[in-house]
């Protein structure tokens, strides 16, 4: 900066990606005086961007890991306040607080992502209610087979409507002055980390490059591919008979033993009425730019998880398939930090499939990032490229390697 010069006065800034990291971001950093322009390489809001998608889960629960939890209160009010902005507005409800089941076909006990879970809740003064199986059936009848004994259900969870919710943020960034330039695809960054080179071939300078580009992030920041990779994860739609057994009352959204199977999902969708039912597991790397498809293993495990799990659902039509990209760090936490070389440039990206629930709170740590400020997530989203691990520590996920509902 200029002497004298306050940060933001007089600035530029290039974000790369109009997801949910990066719309946040525009957000936070145009708030703070900066003049941004938000690039994104199709039609926003993407359709091939993990953000575009019917809903995605809100929840606290983060087993042992009480940093998560912490951030997820915050961001929990984050929704709160922007969901009653939204109404106000006139707009439908964009965040849906529903509660959250979470269930498991054994005793919870120590060390279970469960267990630990409910734990944790309560030592930071939540109210989780216990469920065994009658309980579970009694209040939730859709879970009827039997085979789940025991979990809680927490009702300060629920969804966001997530691709609403990013056309509602754009909207707000429009408004605000960001300038976002759709199909503007990014060719390359420029080696000082202050610009990029467009697949137009024009140069665009700036003081401050954000790449937030989710799955696509290594291949702009290649130094990253040792760190960060892009894995697709099956989503289904399903349309019921009985839709009243699925009714967000009766059917809040769930993970089942998630750990173990990696199936989670949502209520009857109140414009689309179906049941998505997905998963959370290591999925297979991909290429983002390749085609995405699910194959025929992942209905046959949906179709084996549906009888033990949900019987109202076994004759269920499947409507719509997709296979929703991840971008993977090793520890699968996420990556908001400068580049340790070229500190104009700066990263956000590495969501691992759980990070669209702080979106309250991205737009804050990403322009803190931005000014060299610490937060909360300072340490535990840094620029790790040291960090090597076999299995990454996000506790909810299924790390078998072709998970099957059974150890």
């Amino acid at each position: 900066m200029k002497p004298g010069q306050q940060q933001g006065e007089d600035q530029s800034v290039l974000v790369i990606g109009a997801g949910i990291f990066g719309v946040t971001a525009s957000i936070e950093l145009r708030r703070r005086g900066y003049a941004v322009t938000l690039l994104d390489a199709g039609a926003v809001p993407h359709p091939l961007a993990a953000s575009t998608d019917i809903s995605k889960v809100c929840r606290m629960e983060y087993g042992k890991d009480e940093a998560y939890m912490a951030l997820m209160e915050h961001a929990r009010e984050g929704w709160l306040e922007w969901d009653a902005r939204w109404v106000a507005s006139g707009q439908l409800p964009l965040y849906e607080e529903d509660g959250v089941v979470m269930v498991c076909r054994r005793p919870m006990a120590p060390g279970g992502y469960e267990h630990e879970s409910f734990e944790l809740l309560k030592q930071r003064g939540h109210t989780p209610q216990r469920l065994d199986q009658r309980e579970l059936e009694r209040r939730f009848p859709a879970w009827s087979s039997g085979a789940y004994v025991d979990g809680f259900f927490h009702p300060h969870g629920g969804y966001a409507h997530s691709g609403r919710v990013v056309e509602a943020l754009l909207s707000e960034a429009r408004a605000l002055g960001v300038q976002i330039e759709e199909n503007r695809a990014v060719q390359r960054l420029l080696e000082d980390g202050n610009g990029l080179i467009d697949a137009r071939g024009d140069e665009l300078r700036a003081d401050a490059v954000v790449v937030a580009a989710g799955s696509w992030t290594y291949k702009l920041v290649p130094e990253l591919a040792p760190c960060m990779r892009a894995t697709g994860h099956a989503v289904f739609h399903l349309r019921p008979a009985d839709e009243a057994l699925f009714e967000a009352q009766r059917f809040p959204v769930f993970t089942a033993d998630i750990a173990r199977t990696g199936f989670y999902g949502f209520p009857l969708h109140p414009r689309e009425r179906i049941v998505k039912i997905a998963l959370h597991d290591l999925g297979a790397a991909i290429d983002p730019d390749a085609p995405r498809a699910i194959d025929a293993s992942h209905e046959a495990r949906l179709r084996a998880f549906l009888p033990e799990t949900f019987p109202a659902l076994v004759d269920a039509p499947v409507t719509y398939t997709r296979l929703c990209l991840y971008s993977d760090t090793q520890d699968e936490d996420f990556w908001i930090a400068a580049h340790p070389e070229r500190p104009h440039l700066i990263v956000a990206a590495g969501g691992s499939g759980h990070a669209f629930k702080f979106a309250p709170l991205l737009g804050e740590l990403i322009a803190d990032a931005v000014e060299g400020k610490s937060n909360d997530g300072s340490e535990k989203f840094r620029w790790r490229s040291d960090v090597r691990l076999a299995v990454g520590r996000e506790a909810a996920r299924c790390h078998a390697g072709e998970a099957n509902g059974s150890e």
